[in-house]
């Protein structure tokens, strides 16, 4: 019984990392309709922010959080501006080859500047644990997982009751009944995506304590918050919250009974099963009418 909720605790507290992950993932795609492949390319370059931030000023990670995130959300704008809203009439696979490319970009340029060697923030607090009964409990992990609640909770509140949110909400649904209600399109795609990258900037500095820093890295997370987002449905932001926590169990449980090296098959076929009963995800919303 002790392994069982050690592993169950496991899976909710992992489920709290995917899930900041996840919500700015569907934020962007939500609103702006455009599936970012270079997502996992923008944490990277917040978890590099973050260890250089600790290993030149000594800086706890968590402290650096709001800075990297003011820098990602300089670069999300800049990304929206120049990159994705010149595209936004193209069609769809034109925006995901553009996102590719600055994906590819990113990644060759971090392997030039810090090569491939594996890099780790020191941090005394978020590393360690502590004993709740039989249970082992790592800081850092409910740390991440109480502030994605937080971070969770904010968003939802954010778009359901800020005048700026049911803006976002109304371009969701009719990009161009939107416009014509006086929404700025272009300045709301690019403060959406701002946001989204914003996001990824407070992942960084929560996530930088408890797993190292390469080239790479990034392509782990989004690929699993990929499966997440299109699991709980495209948009959907309870969808997001939910598919993190179902994807951390599978991940502690499946790591455990049936292999590290498989528990990504055992998610991904489950995934496959619940999208052939449910093609639009648990929480589907469906396509927004352009």
């Amino acid at each position: 019984m002790s392994i069982f909720l050690q592993l169950l605790v496991n899976g909710v507290l992992l489920g709290g990392a995917y899930a900041i992950i996840s919500i700015s993932l569907t934020l962007i795609f939500g609103v702006v309709r455009v599936v970012n492949f270079a997502h996992g390319e923008l944490l990277m370059i917040g978890l590099y922010a973050t260890w250089l931030i600790t290993s030149h000023t000594g800086l706890h990670p968590y402290a650096t959080v709001i800075p990297v995130a003011l820098l990602l959300l300089v670069i999300g704008a800049a990304m929206q501006r120049f990159v994705i809203q010149p595209l936004l009439s193209a069609e769809p696979h034109i925006q995901i080859f553009a996102t590719v490319g600055v994906s590819t970009a990113l990644l060759n340029l971090a392997l030039m500047v810090f090569g491939a060697d594996v890099r780790s923030v020191q941090a005394s607090f978020g590393a360690d644990a502590f004993q709740l009964g039989p249970i082992s409990i790592v800081t850092g992990q409910l740390v991440t997982f109480v502030v994605a609640l937080v971070v969770a909770l904010g968003v939802y509140l954010f778009l359901q009751h800020t005048f700026t949110g049911r803006g976002f909400r109304a371009l969701a649904q009719n990009r161009s009944a939107a416009a014509l209600m006086g929404v700025n399109v272009k300045r709301a795609y690019t403060l959406v995506f701002a946001l989204g990258t914003a996001l990824l900037g407070l992942a960084s500095g929560l996530l930088a304590v408890q797993y190292p820093v390469f080239p790479t890295v990034g392509q782990y997370f989004v690929l699993t918050a990929f499966v997440i987002v299109v699991l709980g449905g495209l948009g959907s932001l309870p969808g997001a919250v939910v598919g993190s926590l179902f994807i951390g169990l599978i991940d502690s449980f499946a790591g455990f009974y049936v292999g590290s090296d498989l528990k990504e098959v055992v998610y991904f076929v489950i995934f496959l099963v619940i999208l052939t009963v449910r093609p639009t995800g648990l929480f589907g919303l469906g396509r927004g009418s352009e």
